[in-house]
């Protein structure tokens, strides 16, 4: 059995109930394997969402007086998205600490980024009920708001296609055009590969379950790539 008082002391916490992060850690698919367990996260989580979203916004809306309510917002979009709560929980070593079933401990890439960005608003709301909005506050405070200069920096603000047609029209005066270069799967469960060009030229390709999704994997392909 995990040691919960040592994850705490390791995300830096003191918990009065530790049943809080236990409950926080605990995936869904580990009560299947785990009947006597005790609660999945997702209430928690649910909880989080709402604390993260709040905390975040009275951040953005003070360290930027001047900036319009369409930039605070791509800009909280950025830190709160699946890929940067994964980093930070990563990061903090809650890879390690959580109870997934055998399957899904076998699993990487999409599907452990979502587990991982569900169980740190998990935690989020742990902290809430065990000792308030300050402390939770705090939490972000410590492990989320420091992005805000990469952000900015790297425009991650912007969707990967809108980035990646700035800086083509900038360095390369041209505008990128995708393709679909495989589509595979019944209608059901459909999957793209798309290719973004720039005068002809391929610079990146993406995969997505929809050409959409693609388009953007290709952008930011592109972006890695290109330049």
């Amino acid at each position: 059995m995990s040691d919960f008082a040592a994850h705490a002391e390791k995300l830096g916490l003191t918990f009065k109930n530790l049943d809080f992060l236990v409950e926080a850690l605990t995936h869904r698919s580990y009560l299947n394997e785990h009947r006597t367990a005790g609660n999945h996260n997702e209430r928690l989580e649910f909880l989080g969402d709402a604390v993260l979203e709040l905390t975040v916004t009275h951040f953005l809306f003070e360290r930027f007086p001047h900036k319009p309510e369409g930039d605070l917002t791509a800009y909280r979009a950025a830190l709160v998205n699946t890929g940067s709560l994964a980093e930070t929980a990563e990061a903090l070593g809650v890879n390690d600490m959580l109870l997934l079933s055998k399957g899904e401990r076998k699993d990487t890439g999409r599907a452990r980024e979502n587990i991982l960005a569900n169980a740190f608003e998990a935690i989020l709301g742990a902290i809430y009920l065990d000792q308030g909005y300050e402390s939770a506050e705090a939490f972000v405070r410590a492990h989320l708001y420091p992005k805000i200069d990469s952000v900015i920096e790297k425009r991650s603000w912007q969707d990967a296609k809108s980035r990646f047609q700035e800086l083509a029209q900038e360095k390369r005066g041209v505008t990128p055009t995708y393709r679909t270069l495989k589509e595979e799967g019944p209608d059901h469960d459909k999957h793209f590969t798309v290719g973004v060009f720039l005068a002809g030229e391929e610079a990146g390709r993406g995969d997505g379950r929809s050409k959409q999704e693609a388009e953007q994997a290709a952008a930011a392909s592109a972006l890695e790539y290109a330049f």
